[in-house]
C-alpha cells in the first residue's frame, strides 16, 4: 500500500479489533508507518504505551540473573558484590585469566612439591597465601582490564576489591584443580590442597575485616601463617604436615567458617571496608 490510497473506516475498525488476518495486518501495517494521517486515525493508549516502553526497557537494559548468581544471593551474597564481580565481559576475561595464572602456579606448585627439597617446599608455603592474590591483581591490572581507571575511583577500590575478586577465583581453582587431581603429580590433591591456605587467608581476612580494619586484619592473619612455617622450618615432618589431609581438612573447614561469618555481617563490612 501507499499513501495515494488510504484506510477505510470499516477496515480500520477490522484492524483495532484484531480480526484481520495476519497477511492484511502487514499490509496495514506498512501503510501506516508511511502515512502520518492514517496513523493519526489510531486512538493511542499513552498509559498502555508508557508500560510497554518501560517493559521494553527493562528487559533490555536490566541484568538477566543467572542460575548461579541465585545461588549466591540465596546463600547470602549481596547483588551489588555479585555485580562488582562479573560487571562487564572485559572483567569475565579477566576471571578467566586469573584463574588460568592461578591454576597454573598450583600445578607448578604440585610439581616441585612432589620432588622438592625442604627448603623450597617452605618457600612454596610461606608464598602459597600471597601467589594467587598477586596473580589475581595481575590479571585485573592494566593492560588486561581497561576498566581499572574507572574501577579505581569507586569506593570499593582497595585491598578489598582484590580480596573479594580472590577468593571467587581462588575458590573455582580449589574445584577444578580437585577434579584434574587425577592428571597432576605427586599426591593427587596437593594442587588443590596448596590454594586452600590461599582461600582461607582470602576469606579469613574479610571477615575478621567486620571487626578490625583489613590492613590490621591481613597482617595479623599473615603474620600467624609466617609464624606457623617459620616454627615448623626446622623439622622436616613437621613441613609436610602443614601439607597433609589433616591441616587441608582444617583449612577448609576455617575458610567455610570465615566465609559463614563474613556472610552473617557483611553488611558491618560494607559499612566499614574503606577503614
Amino acid at each position: 500500500m501507499t499513501t495515494d490510497w488510504h484506510l477505510d473506516p470499516g477496515l480500520l475498525e477490522q484492524y483495532e479489533t484484531g480480526v484481520l488476518g495476519p497477511s492484511r495486518i502487514m499490509a496495514v501495517e506498512a501503510h501506516l508507518l508511511a502515512c502520518a494521517g492514517c496513523r493519526a486515525l489510531i486512538p493511542a493508549d499513552d498509559a498502555w504505551l508508557a508500560d510497554s516502553w518501560s517493559a521494553v526497557y527493562d528487559d533490555i537494559h536490566a541484568p538477566r540473573v543467572g542460575s548461579i548468581q541465585r545461588l549466591l544471593t540465596r546463600a547470602g551474597l549481596p547483588e551489588h558484590r555479585f555485580r562488582l564481580l562479573t560487571a562487564t565481559p572485559t572483567l569475565r576475561w579477566s576471571w578467566v585469566l586469573a584463574t588460568a595464572a592461578v591454576l597454573m602456579l598450583a600445578v607448578a606448585a604440585a610439581r616441585v612439591g612432589a620432588d622438592s627439597s625442604v627448603p623450597i617446599a617452605q618457600a612454596f608455603l610461606v608464598l602459597a597465601p600471597i601467589l594467587p592474590v598477586i596473580a589475581v591483581s595481575g590479571a585485573y591490572g592494566p593492560p588486561a582490564d581497561p576498566m581499572h581507571e574507572i574501577t579505581g575511583t569507586t569506593p570499593a577500590a582497595g585491598p578489598a576489591l582484590v580480596l573479594w575478586r580472590a577468593v571467587s577465583v581462588i575458590g573455582v581453582a580449589v574445584l577444578m584443580a580437585t577434579v584434574a587431581a587425577v592428571l597432576l603429580p605427586g599426591p593427587g590433591w596437593y594442587a588443590a590442597a596448596w590454594l586452600l591456605p590461599a582461600l582461607l587467608l582470602c576469606t579469613g581476612t574479610l571477615a575478621l575485616a567486620t571487626v578490625l580494619s583489613l590492613p590490621v586484619a591481613a597482617g595479623i592473619l599473615g603474620g600467624l601463617w609466617i609464624t606457623g612455617v617459620l616454627a615448623a622450618a626446622s623439622d622436616e615432618r613437621a613441613v609436610a604436615s602443614m601439607f597433609g589431609p589433616t591441616a587441608q581438612l582444617a583449612y577448609l573447614v576455617s575458610a567455610v567458617l570465615a566465609a559463614a561469618v563474613l556472610i552473617l555481617r557483611r553488611r558491618r563490612f560494607d559499612l566499614g571496608e574503606n577503614r
